[in-house]
Formats: C-alpha cells, sequence, structure tokens
C-alpha cells in the first residue's frame, strides 16, 4: 500500500467537519449586549465588565468577556 497524503488530507478535513459543530445557544452575555458595548466603549476594561456583570449576578471567567467582545464588539 502506498501513502496518499491528498487523501489522508481530505479524510481528517471531513473529520475536523464533523467534530467543529456551529453553536446555536445563544451567550449569557447576549442579554446584556447594549450596556457591555456601551461601557467598553466608554473605556471599560475586560476586568471592569466582568466585575460588572458579577454584581448583574452573572458569574463569567475573564476569557470569556474577552472573546465575546473580539466577536461581538
Amino acid at each position: 500500500m502506498n501513502f496518499d497524503p491528498s487523501l489522508e488530507l481530505k479524510k481528517l478535513q471531513i473529520q475536523t467537519k464533523q467534530i467543529r459543530k456551529t453553536r446555536y445557544a445563544k451567550s449569557r452575555l447576549d442579554r446584556y449586549s447594549g450596556e457591555i458595548l456601551q461601557l467598553h466603549r466608554e473605556g471599560a476594561s475586560t476586568s471592569e465588565l466582568q466585575r460588572w456583570l458579577r454584581s448583574n449576578r452573572i458569574k463569567v471567567a475573564w476569557s470569556t468577556v474577552s472573546r465575546w467582545l473580539q466577536k461581538n464588539g
């Protein structure tokens, strides 16, 4: 048997597509998107936004807020 790299690559790419499924659930931060974006525009840092969310009883990690801002901000 000969090794065919292009065939193996196609198999791996198909597996990757099956593994990566789109996420349909909304983020917990979406409910406060307007407030988060306004605070961020005014100069609030990611850690300050995290503290503000905790005051509203939403416990999220700093990285979650950062990723949300990259995606939505």
